[in-house]
């Protein structure tokens, strides 16, 4: 970074080109540096960047939104473009910042927003390897947004809706498997190669900004000396309502799919959780349900019965929160969000997500929706975002981010907790009995906790894992195998085929892909519930919290819009104390929600002899079994058979060689005969496999010869690629290996 007043070069044109930076930059030659690094040109020198910042943000924004709801080569070079010149607003500004004396200025919100200015991220990059960086990360995401996986016969199938609803809803374990690798194969083994050049160029961009590596940029969004051991102490907390529920689901699961499948002490196969990550196990209720003689009613076929359409669920998330007084989304909300997959046939990236646009009223969601009771409640989390947007509007763009990275995310997931309650969906008309008894309540606490619970330690492990490749702890070549350590230490779960290093199952998963930190969502959990509470005390709710329906409330609704309305414009612990009167992230409010499904689980697992965990179990990580393939009639090790491929491609080359040289000298011997003497009979005169015969005649035996090798030459040329189109993959000498080709 320089340390004086530069004359700005071309990469400055956007700045200049808006007409706001010059007056005052030619004010550098009149004032001494003292003067100039002041606190009152501090504020000038912020008043600059907000109206650049916004204009060049709003921009970049733009062409990221037209590349993700319409993939194509052409918006993705837009979109890279205007993320170069995002960067060089950021290296401009947050190079001067650092020349202004922070430390000895007055005003808090100034320090803070200079503060703010100085991590630029990955902009820090040289030019050449930012654009690299920029083109590996849109390589990523749009491998991710495009993989589809295809049956033997028949289509290929994306993730939403159709391997989604395959892990939803199907119970055959080998279909179950087919998806489950299917989604892997086609995902992460295209990101493992690139993988390691992600890693080498996210740490050299943290490391220019002040940090050991990437990890460390990411936890110092959270301003917390102590993050990592209070993260933790939150996981240790909740450890024993995870490990119960595992034991619970782990011998429901045993009871429908056998000891073959699964065993009772041991770790549970990840693709039977009815979630390709097994982040969120709701939907196998069915098969876990404490009381299955009284099933909760099925509100996804009450909403379809009801005609529900994508439009019709935005509104119902909106009408809550203005139902709490809150504020309504703009026009522009509902002309340009994308709310269901276009009808048009474009490549879409289905990946739910709320945008702001950075002018105070373009705020947008992109979802691919479909009609059931999971959409709704997403719908309400996004609807969560666009109402922080929403009120933090009015501030500085440096201050227009959530408290810290998970307020946003516990703010939408807390609405969740009201929409979702028995009374909620009654008063809204997707449910019909008036009333629920003990045994139901368990029965619903069940399904909130299939999903909430069960999020524990997958929330949890995500960064811990990626901290540990940016640190060097974890190595590329074993990736898979610490994935999958952390996987069965953690979460219990083990994969159901054999894993090797020729796979990168991390990167099956989105938030990896497109490289967004992870662990805002394990501490949103612990948050969401903790925000409820409050709210539901503010609410005057009486009783369970698992009963709150914060709904109408205005109470709730003025105290939680006046600490949306701060942004990041003071250190989280400080707005946290403003909503719940606590100032740390605490667990009481989640085990107080979940305390009566919590003590029926206890009693059920000690009933049954349980084993809580799975002590004694491991998951081995041997070579993988190459998979077989087919090669002349011959079940043959996948090494095996492409050795004879190009052992049959080598042929056909040689035999190709041989057909032109014999067609050559055929050519050469004709037009000799041609001048020859026609009178000349006598035999021996040429020779053909060694046997001396008329010309004519050996002349024939070599056009045999050479019709006999085209054909061969041919026959193994047509044999060699339908090899390959039985195995479903191009050849290898068709294959591209460049991943960032245009």
């Amino acid at each position: 970074m320089g340390t004086r007043w530069t004359r700005p070069g071309p990469s400055l044109l956007v700045l200049l080109c808006y007409g706001q930076l010059l007056p005052w930059l030619m004010t550098v030659g009149d004032q001494s540096l003292d003067e100039f690094y002041n606190e009152t040109e501090a504020k000038l020198f912020l008043q600059f960047y907000e109206q650049t910042a916004q204009v060049v943000l709003n921009q970049f924004m733009e062409a990221a939104w037209n590349y993700v709801t319409n993939i194509t080569k052409k918006n993705r070079e837009d979109m890279l473009r205007k993320e170069v010149e995002r960067s060089q607003v950021m290296v401009y500004f947050g190079s001067r910042a650092r020349l202004f004396k922070i430390a000895q200025f007055q005003d808090p919100a100034v320090k803070r927003m200079l503060s703010k200015l100085l991590d630029i991220g990955k902009a820090a990059l040289p030019k050449d390897e930012l654009w690299e960086y920029n083109k590996l990360l849109a390589y990523m995401e749009t491998a991710y947004s495009m993989a589809q996986v295809c049956l033997d016969e028949g289509p290929c199938l994306p993730l939403e809706p159709d391997l989604q609803e395959i892990m939803a809803n199907s119970r055959d374990q080998k279909e179950l498997v087919w998806a489950w690798q299917g989604w892997r194969d086609a995902v992460g083994r295209q990101l493992r190669p690139i993988f390691e050049r992600y890693v080498i160029l996210s740490n050299k961009a943290a490391q220019l900004n002040g940090y050991k590596d990437m990890g460390a940029l990411w936890r110092s969004k959270y301003e917390d000396e102590t993050l990592e051991q209070d993260l933790e102490r939150l996981y240790q907390e909740l450890q024993p309502l995870y490990l119960n529920l595992h034991a619970y689901v782990r011998r429901s699961l045993h009871r429908h799919y056998g000891p073959e499948i699964i065993d009772v002490r041991g770790p549970i196969p990840a693709h039977l959780l009815g979630n390709m990550w097994a982040q969120s196990w709701v939907n196998i209720l069915d098969l876990v349900l404490p009381f299955p003689k009284k099933p909760p009613e099925d509100i996804t076929k009450i909403m379809k019965g009801q005609r529900w359409k994508p439009g019709k669920m935005f509104e119902e998330a909106e009408k809550f929160f203005t139902s709490l007084g809150m504020l309504a989304a703009p026009p522009d909300f509902w002309k340009k969000s994308m709310l269901e997959r276009p009808p048009d046939g474009r490549e879409v990236e289905c990946q739910t997500s709320a945008w702001d646009f950075y002018n105070g009223k373009d705020f947008r969601v992109k979802k691919c929706t479909e009609v059931n009771i999971e959409d709704l409640l997403s719908i309400f989390h996004q609807m969560g975002h666009i109402q922080y947007f929403l009120q933090y509007k009015n501030l500085s763009i440096l201050f227009r981010e959530g408290a810290n990275p998970a307020f946003g995310e516990a703010v939408g997931s807390m609405i969740t907790l009201s929409a979702s309650s028995y009374q909620h969906l009654l008063n809204r008309g997707l449910l019909s009995q008036q009333h629920q008894d003990s045994e139901e309540e368990v029965n619903f606490l069940m399904g909130i906790a299939l999903d909430k619970i069960a999020f524990i330690p997958f929330g949890y492990m995500i960064d811990m894992f990626r901290w540990k490749i940016f640190d060097g702890t974890i190595q590329k070549d074993i990736y898979n195998q610490e994935w999958w350590n952390f996987r069965l230490k953690y979460q219990g779960l083990c994969p159901p085929i054999p894993r090797s290093e020729d796979d990168f199952d991390p990167g099956a998963k989105f938030h990896i892909s497109a490289s967004v930190p992870y662990i805002g969502y394990f501490l949103s959990l612990v948050l969401q519930f903790q925000f409820h509470e409050a709210l539901c005390k503010a609410a005057g709710h009486m009783g369970p919290l698992h009963q709150c329906n914060i709904y109408n409330s205005k109470m709730a609704g003025k105290i939680l819009g006046d600490v949306l309305k701060l942004g990041s414009s003071k250190p989280w612990p400080e707005v946290l104390k403003e909503l719940t009167g606590q100032s740390k992230v605490s667990t009481e409010a989640l085990l107080s929600y979940f305390k009566p499904l919590l003590n029926w689980l206890v009693t059920e697992n000690v009933q049954q002899g349980e084993i809580l965990g799975w002590p004694d179990f491991g998951c081995s990580f041997p070579e993988r079994k190459k998979p077989k393939a087919a090669f002349l009639g011959m079940e043959l090790e996948s090494k095996a058979a492409k050795s004879g491929q190009w052992v049959l491609l080598v042929l056909s080359l040689i035999m190709f060689v041989m057909v032109l040289g014999l067609a050559s000298r055929l050519f050469i011997l004709e037009r000799q005969s041609l001048n020859k003497d026609s009178g000349n009979t006598e035999p021996g005169g040429t020779h053909f496999l060694g046997i001396a015969m008329e010309p004519h005649q050996a002349a024939r035996g070599q056009w045999m010869l050479l019709g006999l090798c085209l054909i061969l030459m041919l026959c193994s040329i047509i044999l060699t690629i339908r090899i390959f189109t039985w195995q479903n993959q191009k050849p290898p000498w068709m294959k591209n290996e460049k991943w960032g080709s245009d």
